[in-house]
């Protein structure tokens, strides 16, 4: 796995948990997580950041601005 794109709205396990989860069970790692989600509200991308994940975007996504993002990060 290069890269994951986290939905942050999941019927099961949201994805605030499932990056967490992600990063407890693999320490150190510098496996890129981007949230994506549909919430754009004031404090939505330090939550998803402080969650673990590397990146944050908003929906709709913009491809573009996906493809600039992820360039970014595999390059990193």
């Amino acid at each position: 796995i290069d890269i994951v794109l986290m939905d942050i709205m999941m019927p099961e396990m949201d994805g605030y948990e499932t990056t967490q989860k992600i990063r407890r069970e693999h320490k150190n790692s510098s496996l890129p997580i981007i949230a994506v989600t549909a919430k754009a509200m004031k404090g939505d991308r330090q939550k998803c950041i402080e969650a673990g994940a590397s990146d944050y975007i908003t929906k709709p996504l913009k491809i573009d601005q996906l493809l600039s993002l992820m360039r970014m990060w595999f390059y990193k």
